[in-house]
């Protein structure tokens, strides 16, 4: 018998089924109240967590693969209804993915396992350069010239075997191509080169630059811009690839002029006169773990006494009508206790040995830089090393060439002395030096150690916390001129215009004429 004032919506409610259940047993209402309770705190929880989620996730975004990024980016936004109408998080790596290319052995990891094919026909043994991230060994200082444990015997063409293991530790690499802004290719093309200079035909000297080619079109990132988002790396002059005849005489290799290879960027030590080939710093013998060691060594040079007002490292180019090595020598040589001479001719000093060469260009003021077997030479840059001012004669040695490492404005670092014929030659260098005033000489060396960061290859450990190092700064330079094709692209221009020109004028006087020491 119902109660009178009993009515259906007073059924207690069944947590299961949500329909109102039929009985007597209101008592059941009690367990209802504290599990609604419990269910409240559950769903609070829940979403708190889903905070703490987004937190970490965004964290774990910034170092794992791009592709898990954009899946943990969508599920937090799912999880969060929050973040669903802010704006998306910034990338760091946005605009700086690149994508690195596994190529066949055959075109890096096979050349360095036959090492001793490298140089054959010659004396030196490049295969101990390859150790340490092709760093070398390990230098010996008794003498405390350098800083312990970042100097190594670094051989200067080993630019492409450096570049590449520090490409495999850049930090925006991505395994999905299509997320990337540049594609790199790890083709040893100056190691290549190397073991056919010398007694091979022209067909041999070409073979591997055709099948590197016939390998990349095929690829399906070639298509997206035709390749010009490729770049790679070389560790010799840019004209040892851009031999222009099939006269077997003729130096290098045609890897430059192939039709596929004229839609590539090419980075090297000495850059050419086409647009698409581009100069970085040569790797010196100073490969910093930190910027604290970096900090230390430039400390060194800021306080280093300087005895000798200039110096010369090298040796006579006689062979070369238009060298003025020979004048300058004898120059040195008169000026008595006031140039540092560094004689490297026949093997009487060893001047790969940094510790050599540091001796000579820290007691310096100036170092003179002047062309040799081509417009540049590593010396310019353990200069730079030492805190001694460069002393440039032709603007192709640096100011046509290191554009994205040094600075625009070539005064506030270098004295420029133009010779444009050697046979004209009336300059007195130690009285043009002279008249550089005490305060200028102060300014001048304090950008040369300034620049110090952005000449040297860091160890792939190294963090740049801000100091870019030439590889950071070479990846930037490179991204910004791939960008600006992709840019022409979207604006429904041609890609390719201009893309692989050549610059007649690149090397001429004229450009740097207002540059001249006043």
């Amino acid at each position: 018998m119902k109660p009178k004032n009993y009515s259906p919506m007073e059924k207690p409610i069944s947590v299961v089924t949500g329909k109102f259940r039929s009985g007597n047993n209101h008592s059941n209402v009690w367990f209802v109240v504290p599990l609604f309770i419990i269910l409240c705190f559950i769903l609070l929880c829940f979403d708190y967590s889903a905070l703490y989620i987004t937190d970490t996730e965004d964290a774990a975004y910034s170092s794992s693969d791009t592709t898990q990024k954009s899946v943990s980016r969508e599920s937090t936004k799912e999880v969060n209804f929050s973040r669903l109408l802010d704006d998306p998080l910034p990338d760091s790596c946005s605009g700086r993915y690149i994508y690195l290319h596994d190529l066949p052995g055959r075109f890096n990891s096979d050349l360095l396992q036959s090492c001793s094919l490298i140089t054959r026909g010659t004396e030196n043994n490049i295969c101990p350069y390859l150790k340490n991230f092709g760093f070398g060994p390990e230098i010996q200082d008794p003498d405390n010239v350098l800083l312990k444990e970042s100097w190594f015997s670094t051989n200067q063409f080993m630019l492409e075997v450096i570049f590449h293991n520090k490409m495999k530790k850049y930090t925006c690499l991505t395994a999905n191509s299509s997320l990337a802004s540049a594609v790199f290719i790890p083709f040893y093309a100056g190691i290549d080169m190397s073991r056919y200079l010398w007694g091979f035909n022209i067909s041999v000297r070409d073979s591997s630059s055709h099948e590197l080619m016939d390998w990349l079109v095929k690829q399906r990132e070639w298509s997206r811009m035709s390749g010009r988002d490729h770049f790679f790396v070389a560790g010799r002059i840019a004209w040892d690839f851009r031999r222009q005849t099939d006269n077997e005489s003729d130096w290098g290799s045609k890897l430059r002029f192939l039709p596929g290879s004229q839609n590539m960027s090419m980075m090297s030590i000495e850059s050419s006169s086409w647009n698409n080939d581009y100069a970085i710093p040569y790797p010196t013998c100073f490969h910093p773990s930190s910027v604290d060691e970096i900090s230390e060594w430039q400390d060194r040079m800021r306080s280093q006494k300087r005895e000798y007002l200039f110096a010369f490292a090298g040796a006579p180019r006689p062979e070369y009508k238009d060298s003025v090595r020979g004048k300058i020598i004898d120059e040195c040589l008169e000026s008595d206790d006031q140039c540092y001479l560094l004689d490297c001719n026949y093997g009487k000093v060893n001047c790969d040995n940094p510790v050599n060469v540091m001796k000579v260009f820290r007691n310096s003021v100036f170092c003179l830089q002047p062309p040799g077997d081509s417009y540049t030479r590593r010396s310019m840059f353990d200069s730079i090393l030492a805190g001694c001012i460069p002393v440039f004669f032709h603007p192709g040695t640096a100011y046509a060439q290191y554009k994205w490492h040094l600075p625009k404005n070539h005064k506030t670092y270098s004295v420029y002395l133009p010779v444009k014929d050697v046979k004209e030659w009336d300059i007195k260098i130690k009285e043009k030096l002279l008249e550089i005033s005490e305060e200028r000489v102060v300014r001048l060396r304090e950008e040369v150690i300034r620049l110090i960061p952005s000449v040297v290859y860091a160890n792939p450990s190294y963090g740049s916390e801000g100091s870019e190092d030439a590889f950071e700064l070479a990846l930037k330079g490179m991204l910004e001129k791939i960008e600006q094709v992709r840019e022409m692209m979207r604006q429904g221009k041609d890609g390719g215009e201009g893309f692989d020109d050549r610059d007649d004028y690149k090397y001429t006087f004229s450009p740097y004429e207002a540059q001249v020491l006043t």
